[in-house]
């Protein structure tokens, strides 16, 4: 009988010990309360209307009193006819956008190569600007630059004797011109955390490597790299779980009539058929479909990343 009250006793002191702690930190937990009051709102509470994707949503009998349907409109979105060409545009994509993923770290090996202060931080500075442009000002840039008759892009091939190129009304063109653009816009951003992660590399095994007669690229490779490496690999795990979305706003931007048969995704579907003409349980069915996906792409990079390198977000 003394073991249980023993054990029972020490759970009481550990849960004292818990809830003082708790006492002792309360200002870091009211310090994280508004974010998890917003993820709350925003991100947990809206879950309770995903239910209309099994129903037929009407208004005027709200959530619960719509009838259920089942899979009804998942079926609808799967045998829809430009099925295969909304997925495959949104895979297209998305898989391009993940395969620019290395930029971020070559471009923070390159800027913590750097030894002059002053220039590092104008490197820093200039590949950040582009980041806290709006999605609107950055679609404005595009087609302004890549317009077919005053765009600088095309003046500047036309001055080399070669054709003006309609970029925005090409179909071919899109895929590169929305990834790339994203990269000069995000690509500063995101060596923030890798040169985070570079800056705690130890300046003594940096000068035993070049004792041992290492140079620039064997000490990038072999103790940089493997520095940084479970940072690139949650960040890489977390990108492939976003594979299916898209910016919805970017899209929208810059998708016009000719070019629909490439830009015509998941996000800017769900858009036309909830937002446009209310058909809100179909809309909502799509949406939970793309989420299905990009979960279920997330569990698999996830354990595969887990069985290779032994870096996992679980």
């Amino acid at each position: 009988m003394s073991g249980p009250k023993v054990l029972s006793t020490e759970r009481r002191r550990s849960g004292k010990l818990y809830f003082f702690s708790y006492l002792r930190n309360w200002q870091l937990y009211l310090l994280i309360l508004p974010a998890a009051i917003y993820l709350f709102v925003f991100n947990y509470i809206p879950m309770y209307g995903l239910q209309i994707a099994f129903k037929d949503f009407i208004p005027s009998l709200g959530i619960t009193g719509s009838p259920w349907v089942g899979f009804k409109h998942f079926e609808r979105f799967i045998t829809f006819p430009n099925f295969r060409l909304i997925l495959t545009n949104t895979a297209r994509i998305g898989a391009y956008t993940l395969a620019t993923f290395p930029c971020s770290i070559i471009l923070s090996l390159l800027i913590n190569e750097i030894t002059k202060v002053k220039f590092k931080k104008t490197v820093q500075m200039i590949t950040y600007m582009p980041y806290f442009l709006s999605t609107v000002v950055v679609c404005s840039m595009i087609l302004l630059f890549f317009h077919h008759e005053t765009g600088f892009i095309n003046g500047i091939i036309a001055s080399f004797g070669g054709e003006k190129i309609p970029f925005m009304i090409t179909p071919e063109i899109f895929p590169h011109v929305y990834v790339w653009s994203g990269v000069w816009q995000t690509i500063g951003w995101g060596t923030i955390i890798y040169l985070a992660a570079l800056s705690g590399v130890s300046p003594d095994l940096i000068e035993a490597a070049r004792v041992d007669g290492a140079n620039r690229m064997h000490i990038i490779w072999h103790i940089n790299i493997p520095t940084i490496l479970p940072t690139i690999t949650i960040l890489l795990i977390l990108s492939s779980g976003a594979i299916l979305a898209t910016d919805f706003a970017k899209v929208l931007l810059l998708q016009n009539p000719l070019n629909l048969s490439a830009s015509q995704v998941i996000a800017t579907y769900v858009y036309d058929v909830g937002l446009l003409k209310a058909q809100f349980s179909y809309a909502s069915a799509i949406g939970f479909f793309n989420t299905i996906i990009n979960v279920t792409i997330l569990l698999i990079v996830n354990f595969i990343a887990k069985r290779v390198s032994g870096i996992s977000l679980w």
